[in-house]
């Protein structure tokens, strides 16, 4: 959709974005500890641009993603994948997975789409912002720049009792003072500019009152 909108356009938005603050990953109560989960993808590097083939320009595929172990008294772990860059008011939501179970280490390529009332293991893949359940393919306009896609990925206590396509106000809700650890991956994508790694800003959220150590940028 927004891939649609004339690169003029796109131009006068690039200073319109919902902002970095506004990531689930830095609201208040959602991670209150300084313990971290290694998370990467063997796609692209941490800051690095998603290959075309992972948008709305390629076949449009979810990312593999790969991630180290979690806490002891892990319930499960749950993704919710956003772009603070869309000229929204809120991040756009491009995937939610929640009941994933605490001894997975990985999701392959393409396996956030559509699954219904859930996969065999128990995991369960939740609407994006378009209100389609699955991966929703980066679509930045063109000319507004360079956009962030913020991989969130969290270890929780218990396993959150959510609706089968819940709101991003109810997966927060469901986070808050649940999260064992958090992990942090940055793919970067844009049209009509230059291809290279974003490097115009640098955003650092805190966890509680330690420093997550990853650049949002």
């Amino acid at each position: 959709m927004l891939e649609h909108i004339p690169h003029w356009l796109g131009a006068m938005l690039t200073n319109v974005r919902a902002g970095h603050a506004k990531l689930v990953i830095v609201q208040d109560g959602i991670v209150t500890n300084g313990e971290r989960l290694d998370l990467s993808s063997p796609a692209f590097p941490d800051g690095g641009r998603l290959p075309e083939r992972f948008t709305a320009d390629g076949s449009g595929v979810s990312p593999p993603l790969v991630w180290g172990d979690v806490p002891m008294g892990t319930s499960s772990i749950a993704l919710i994948v956003e772009d603070p860059d869309a000229p929204t008011p809120n991040p756009l939501v491009h995937a939610v997975v929640w009941n994933i179970p605490p001894e997975e280490r990985r999701l392959g390529e393409g396996m956030i789409a559509k699954d219904g009332d859930g996969g065999a293991d128990g995991r369960d893949v939740g609407k994006n912002s378009y209100l389609s359940e699955g991966w929703l393919p980066p679509d930045p306009p063109t000319g507004h720049g360079n956009h962030d896609y913020v991989f969130q990925l969290f270890a929780l206590s218990q396993t959150p009792d959510l609706d089968p396509n819940p709101g991003r106000s109810s997966v927060i809700e469901a986070l808050r003072g649940n999260v064992l650890s958090a992990g942090l991956l940055v793919g970067t994508y844009s049209r009509g500019e230059d291809a290279g790694v974003r490097s115009d800003s640098v955003v650092e959220p805190s966890l509680g009152n330690r420093d997550l150590g990853t650049s949002l940028a």
